[in-house]
């Protein structure tokens, strides 16, 4: 009894040092985390004047996975090229409509949020997702890294992704008449629009073969394209519509667009057009 009691007070006591040691342990000490804020380059500082200080809109150019798909093969923007992008993005699209819309239009209608992205954002079916807009809060733009501003199909497909996505977020602030777009090309809408040409899509009434998607994205397309455009330009994509009544249509969209504008917000589309041509003018030639 006695050596049984022995062991039971050694092994009292070994536990209560145990308890004792592992108790400090868990004590928190010092953090090893860095919580610091690290120094702002010239980059971030000319990202804060350009964007954060007059429009209230954060750019996110440097990697964060909780902001991107951690299901696809992402990677962030080279410094390098982060400037002379968000220079397109400022000049075409912010300059334009700050022009035409007045110097606060981009302050009180923005996403406040933009995250950059290096590489192509490839789907399941073979296309290409060239931005994102979520709940009228944040853009993702993709492809970065390839973006040549001194080409003008480059710069144009670039800037038609922001003005798309910025059409989302117009919609969102004030929605178009739905019905009335709804009933010009009912029969035409399809989730395989990427198997359809573009021709095709023209002569069904659809501007691009993704503005059979569903009514959003058509009506996003219709003012996106002719944003993208030049007036002749526009006149010869309508020109090369063979097909009576998806001219027609085109047209009937187009005119619900340039309404929308005028009446939500008191824009001259046309002239909103016009200037986004001149600023396009002025990225690629300098």
């Amino acid at each position: 009894m006695k050596i049984l009691k022995k062991y039971k007070a050694i092994a009292m006591i070994t536990a209560s040092m145990l308890f004792v040691a592992c108790a400090h342990e868990d004590q928190p000490g010092e953090s090893q985390l860095d919580y610091s804020e690290r120094d702002k380059t010239e980059l971030d500082k000319w990202i804060d004047s350009s964007f954060l200080d007059p429009y209230n809109i954060k750019i996110y150019y440097e990697w964060n996975q909780n902001l991107v798909d951690n299901t696809k093969y992402l990677f962030p923007p080279t410094v390098e090229k982060v400037q002379p992008a968000l220079e397109v993005v400022k000049k075409i699209w912010i300059d334009s409509y700050s022009t035409i819309g007045g110097k606060d239009f981009v302050k009180k209608i923005a996403p406040r949020e933009f995250v950059l992205v290096g590489g192509l954002n490839l789907n399941t079916n073979g296309t290409l997702t060239l931005g994102l807009a979520e709940g009228g809060q944040r853009v993702t733009l993709f492809q970065l890294d390839y973006l040549n501003r001194k080409s003008r199909p480059e710069v144009t497909e670039f800037i038609h992704t922001i003005q798309h996505e910025y059409v989302h977020i117009l919609n969102q602030t004030k929605p178009f008449d739905e019905q009335a777009w709804a009933k010009l090309t009912p029969s035409g809408y399809t989730t395989s629009w990427y198997t359809e040409s573009t021709a095709t899509s023209r002569s069904l009434g659809f501007i691009t073969s993704y503005a059979r998607l569903n009514i959003y994205e058509d009506f996003a397309e219709t003012a996106s394209v002719i944003l993208t455009s030049s007036k002749a330009e526009y006149a010869a994509i309508l020109a090369g519509v063979t097909d009576v009544n998806g001219k027609a249509n085109i047209k009937k969209k187009e005119a619900i667009v340039v309404q929308y504008y005028k009446d939500n917000f008191n824009i001259d589309f046309y002239a909103l057009r016009d200037e986004a041509q001149k600023n396009t003018d002025i990225v690629i030639s300098n």
